[in-house]
């Protein structure tokens, strides 16, 4: 199907556009654009081991305000405008050398949800968690992050059912919104995030807020109104309203089984591993997403249940009914490393199966010889 995207968003139409055009000439025209959206994503990634590295419970801002280095949140301003830009770019790129195809867009689109995920997660490290004074707690994280991924998945679900991809507003943003939270930390320390800034409020509650109101009364509401107009003009992919739905049953049910081991489990794992819990859900999400993109790009019909949901549901069961005790934490690290490899494996059968049906390379725009 032909790819087509709608950005109304004013920051991106009329500022950030016109800096993609310039910093696009400047990109030589042997690049692959896949190889930029990669590096993008190996930025990011990078970035956030090195986060990680400095602050692995989200404590460092909060209890030591020194501990993360300046140069740390200044290379993290860096990377995600780095990062924003190659993401921005690619499908100029593509077009320019006239690469477009649906590998690139699939590449783009799956790492997107992937670093959704990240961009949430390296941000967390800014505001730090809750110490009884200042932070945000580990739930408010959970949820956070939720609202996030809902968003995400919303926008590509809506294109399943209306076979154009509304770019939300959010997205610019927020991208915008980073950059300047790490460039002011990195200038001012992360003291600014612990003083109250309106009416007792602090700049992190304010976020919070502010995403929460965007999600549910901009985004979502949009993404409605797009699927009743494609209804009204007769232009919806999916008749039936099972059809319509069935992409959201995997994420919800993913979303579920997650919050119930969030609220029931014994030794209280995201308080304990908030980093490799929530990193977990951004991955097995991530997973999930891409599936419906992949169906949503090749016109077939997406599974019922995602088979992450299996080993999760087991775990869960296990986890909260006490039966795995101690050892809640291990298997919290053995499920997530079990997601992150499958995701990787999934993706790199994705890319090897297109290139070769496609007769491209990856990340070259050399043909491929027909054997």
């Amino acid at each position: 199907s032909q790819y087509s995207a709608v950005d109304t968003n004013p920051l991106s139409v009329y500022i950030m556009q016109p800096i993609w055009n310039k910093i696009i000439k400047i990109v030589p025209l042997w690049i692959a654009p896949n190889l930029l959206t990669f590096s993008g994503f190996v930025m990011i990634l990078f970035n956030y081991f090195l986060i990680s590295f400095y602050d692995w419970d989200y404590t460092a801002s909060g209890t030591s305000p020194g501990l993360v280095p300046t140069w740390v949140w200044l290379f993290s301003a860096f990377t995600t405008f780095c990062a924003y830009a190659l993401d921005s770019i690619d499908g100029k790129h593509a077009r320019r050398t006239q690469s477009s195809t649906p590998l690139g867009e699939l590449f783009d689109h799956g790492l997107d949800s992937w670093a959704t995920s990240i961009f949430v997660l390296s941000f967390f490290s800014v505001c730090s968690r809750d110490n009884g004074k200042t932070g945000v707690s580990v739930y408010t994280m959970y949820i956070y992050l939720s609202i996030v991924l809902f968003n995400f998945m919303c926008s590509h679900w809506e294109k399943y059912n209306t076979g154009v991809l509304f770019l939300p507003w959010g997205y610019d943003i927020s991208q915008v919104v980073l950059i300047a939270a790490y460039l002011l930390t990195g200038a001012v320390g992360v003291e600014i995030w612990q003083k109250p800034l309106l009416l007792g409020y602090y700049i992190t509650d304010i976020l919070v807020i502010l995403l929460i109101g965007f999600s549910l009364f901009l985004s979502f509401p949009q993404t409605l109104y797009n699927i009743h107009r494609a209804r009204l003009k007769k232009t919806l992919k999916n008749d039936s309203l099972y059809e319509g739905l069935l992409p959201l049953v995997s994420p919800l049910l993913l979303f579920v089984l997650l919050t119930v081991w969030v609220v029931l489990s014994p030794s209280n794992i995201l308080a304990k591993q908030p980093r490799l819990f929530l990193w977990m859900v951004g991955v097995a999400f991530s997973n999930v997403i891409c599936k419906v993109i992949v169906c949503q790009m090749s016109g077939t019909r997406p599974e019922l249940f995602h088979w992450f949901l299996f080993p999760l549901a087991l775990v869960v069961y296990v986890a909260i009914s006490g039966l795995l005790g101690w050892m809640e934490e291990a298997v919290l690290a053995a499920f997530a490393a079990l997601v992150t490899a499958a995701h990787v494996h999934y993706g790199v059968c994705v890319g090897r199966q297109l290139s070769e049906h496609l007769n491209i390379y990856i990340f070259s725009l050399k043909k491929r010889i027909q054997e």
